[in-house]
């Protein structure tokens, strides 16, 4: 594999994870990580959203007069949330209509735009695509960590199933509040610098 798609691929995933290294995107982590579900359907979607947003930007990109560039980028990205949510309200039409409002903000995600101007107008549609995917992927994998531990604590449950209840747990309320997010997500973040000594500023 060429070290560069090499690089588009793996970065993504630990050293430039968007949200834990280059702390983009934290909003979804406080809104839809109470229950996993949620969390993994919001990974997925904006997943999806940044994968097909870089590849036609890609295509385009020597179609698109410089001055309207943020326009049409967000004319793309708009689309494909839409496509999106038409196909959540389809076929999972509970989790859909639960997360309709921050599905709709994908727009707004920084990571989507951020990876287009970063790299799909700069580069060709397959190594636009793939750096969509992981970026998409590097943001998913903290939004369903971060849920994970979230509704195991705060519910006792996964994917709305009983885990520790069962078992004489009971709820911590406080990590089901937004600050736990955060502070999940710090851990995850000190975690993370503590392995990579790389990361750790000097």
């Amino acid at each position: 594999m060429d070290a560069k798609l090499k690089e588009t691929i793996l970065n993504p995933l630990w050293k430039g994870n968007p949200i834990s290294v280059l702390v983009l995107g934290i909003c979804s982590s406080l809104a839809v990580t109470v229950e996993l579900k949620g969390a993994c359907v919001m990974a997925l979607s904006v997943t999806i959203v940044t994968a097909l947003s870089s590849l036609v930007c890609s295509l385009i990109r020597k179609t698109i007069p410089n001055r309207v560039r943020i326009i049409i980028q967000l004319v793309v990205v708009a689309l494909m949330v839409i496509l999106v949510d038409q196909v959540l309200k389809a076929f999972a039409y509970g989790v859909g209509k639960q997360l309709s409002v921050y599905i709709g903000l994908i727009i707004t995600n920084c990571i989507v735009m951020g990876r287009i101007e970063a790299f799909a107008l700069g580069n060709k549609p397959v190594a636009s695509f793939l750096d969509g995917l992981f970026n998409g992927l590097g943001y998913g994998i903290i939004l369903i960590v971060v849920g994970f531990f979230r509704e195991l604590l705060g519910s006792g449950t996964l994917f709305g199933f009983d885990v520790l209840n069962r078992f004489g747990y009971v709820n911590n309320g406080l990590v089901i509040l937004p600050p736990m997010a955060l502070i999940f997500l710090g851990c995850l973040i000190w975690i993370q610098r503590a392995i990579s000594k790389d990361l750790q500023e000097k």
